[in-house]
Formats: C-alpha cells, structure tokens, sequence
C-alpha cells in the first residue's frame, strides 16, 4: 500500500461475534420509540447515545491497530454486510412511523416533537447515510438500490454522483467542494457545499453522458431517478401525516444531511495534494484523510475512520478496511463523533486543528513556501474537470 511503512498485526474474520460490535447501531430504534412514547428529556436519547455515550466507550475501549486479511471472501463477511441490507426498511419504519405518532397522537409537545425528528435524523444521518456510503460503493445491483433508497429518503440523492464522480477523484483539489479548507468554518463550509454539490454533481453525470455520446436529458441520467425516488419519499411523508408530516420529514432529512456534511468536513480538513502544474496533481495518498482508530466509534461507523484505506480502494468492504501508521496517515484525537461536535464551534476546532494541519504541511511538504493558494482554494482545477 502507497506510504504504508509499518504494518499493523492481520486477524482473520467470518464469524458472528466478530461482527455483533458493528451493530450497535441497532439500538438506536428502541431509543427513538422511547422517546416518542415518553417525550421530555427521553427524545435527546439517540443523539446522546451516537454522539456522547459513543464517544465516551472510545475512551474506554481505546484503539484497534488491527487490521484484517484483506483477502477474505464475501461469503465470510455476511453477517457484517446484513447490517447495512437491513437497515433501509427499519429506517424507512422508523421515519414513516414517527410522522404518523406525531401527527395521529397530542401527548407530544411541539418542542418535543421537534427533539423527536432530530433523533430519527441521527438514525438518518448518522448511521443510514453511511451506510448507503457503503452500499453504493458495491457492485451489486440490490446494494446500489439500496443506497439510492436511503439517500432518497434524506433527499441527497446527488451525493452518489458526487462522491463517485468528483469527489473520489479530485479529493484535495478545488475541484472537491467537501474537501475543507485550511481557516473555513464548518457553518460557512456547510453553506457552500450545499450550493457547489449538487450543480456539482449533475455537471459530472453531463460530462458521463457527453462521452456517451448521449444528451443531459437521456433516461440514462441518474437524475431522473434520484427526482422520482425523493418525491415518492416526500409524497409518502405527505400522505401519512398530512402538511405536518412532510415538514418533519424535511426536518429529519436537513438534520440528516448536516451530520453527513460535519463527518466530510472532518475527514479532509487542510489536506490538499500538491499541485504539479499542467492542470495536474499527485495521486491520492493516505496522508490526504483524516483517520481515526477508535474503537467504538468505527463500530458506530462501520470502519469509516479509516478513511485513507477508503479512498485507497473505494470497493473494499467496511470489515476489511485497514489502518494505518501515524507516519503514513494522519491521525484524530478523537474519533468522528468528538470530532464533528469539535467543530460545530469553529475557534475551538480551528485551536486544536491548525497546528495538526501545520504539522502535516511541515512532515509531507517542507518544500512549499507559500500556502495561500491552498488555504483560498485558488490553485488551478484539474486538467479534464
């Protein structure tokens, strides 16, 4: 592997216990009825659980620098890949569910109501859109499906095409909107990427087609389908629970994307690869993602932290991801869920990550002087994009 200079010990996985830890995530459902059968302070139990309690466990449980045998076959990884086969149809009950209590019952206050769909958006969020990251990253047509199904029901369809098409591409480049830059604020990044992404991402699906040989308007362009599946998910929030209904449903989905927006904001924060002039870059390396080799939080998110190895073989499924050594891959205090509330307040996540991202620069690049047109985004696109 590219930079990887000292390797972690290798352990063999196939069985049932081994997988049982990535699905605390399950826990989440009974959290959410909780707090719609309860109210009060019972409706904050899902973020506190995914956010605090998770982060709370990495300090208990540690690190895990274990890396498992990237040779292992699909047949050996089924009760890994049944979490994220499962869980479209248990959000989209939780989800639908929820509009029709909170639209159908009067024990629940308008505040509590509002507490109750940030919960279902963690559920949304937090966990179903990383697993459609991981779905859609498979060849399998059911998986893709399923991918396109859970971002539907966020409304961020575009996210596929963008992640695919530019974002794994041109990650580190201002080609890449979700790639943070040095000194940006999460609030004013969040703004951008949700004007860049989606003109982004339809841009790229263009270009596919031009190739093709095919109009933007043909029925081969994704985008047709992403429309029909967000307004079936909306119109069925309709239906179930009237004006009222689809208002929570695009509540849960804002909170939902908020989450997935803090998570790419963390992962690439000040990591730009250097440009080599001629409309060209350096190839992707593990040094340009933020890593993190909590346990419990990448139980949480099914080995997102380990990003590098992500963007080194985007197809590689979650168990199999490896971690890296420090002089290869940079590396969080904490894991995701810490990081992403760091950085809900700017001065403080710019106090604990400049200096990182300082660091970073002074071990992989002594030889850039000036940074500046790093930190502005302003070095040039990528020749082709």
């Amino acid at each position: 592997m590219p930079g990887h200079t000292s390797e972690p010990p290798t352990r063999r996985i196939a069985h049932l216990r081994d997988a049982l830890p990535f699905w605390l995530s399950l826990l989440l459902f009974p959290l959410v009825v909780l707090g719609a059968a309860y109210g009060g302070w019972a409706v904050l139990l899902p973020p506190l659980y995914a956010w605090a309690l998770i982060t709370l466990l990495d300090l208990f449980t540690g690190l895990n620098q274990q890396n498992a045998d990237t040779g292992t076959p699909d047949a050996s990884l089924f009760w890994y890949r049944l979490i994220t086969l499962i869980w479209f149809p248990l959000q989209a009950l939780t989800i639908y569910g929820m509009i029709w209590w909170a639209t159908h019952t009067s024990h629940l206050s308008a505040l509590e109501i509002i507490g109750l769909f940030y919960g279902v958006g963690v559920v949304s969020g937090t966990i179903g859109i990383v697993y459609a990251h991981e779905l859609m990253h498979q060849k399998n047509r059911l998986e893709r499906w399923l991918a396109d199904l859970l971002l539907a029901s966020v409304l961020y369809s575009h996210f596929r095409s963008e992640h695919l098409l530019v974002h794994h591409r041109h990650v580190g480049t201002p080609r890449d909107a979700v790639t943070a830059r040095y000194n940006e604020g999460f609030h004013r990044f969040f703004l951008r990427v949700l004007r860049q992404c989606p003109r982004s991402a339809w841009h790229a699906e263009v270009q596919m087609l031009a190739r093709k040989g095919l109009p933007r308007w043909h029925r081969a362009n994704p985008f047709w389908r992403y429309g029909a599946l967000q307004a079936g998910a909306l119109l069925l929030a309709l239906a179930v629970g009237g004006w009222v209904g689809a208002l929570l449903f695009l509540w849960q989905a804002l909170v939902a994307v908020w989450q997935l927006e803090l998570t790419n904001y963390v992962e690439h924060y000040g990591l730009t690869r250097k440009y080599l002039g001629d409309g060209k870059y350096e190839h992707v390396l593990p040094r340009h993602s933020w890593n993190a080799a909590h346990r419990a939080s990448n139980w949480l998110l099914i080995n997102l932290q380990r990003h590098s190895d992500h963007h080194y073989k985007p197809d590689r499924r979650f168990p199999l991801l490896q971690t890296y050594a420090e002089d290869a891959a940079p590396q969080l205090p904490f894991g995701y869920p810490a990081m992403a509330t760091m950085a809900m307040f700017p001065r403080l996540w710019r106090r604990r990550m400049n200096p990182r991202v300082r660091a970073w620069r002074r071990q992989f690049y002594p030889e850039i002087d000036d940074w500046t047109p790093y930190n502005r985004g302003d070095t040039p696109k990528p020749r082709g994009a």
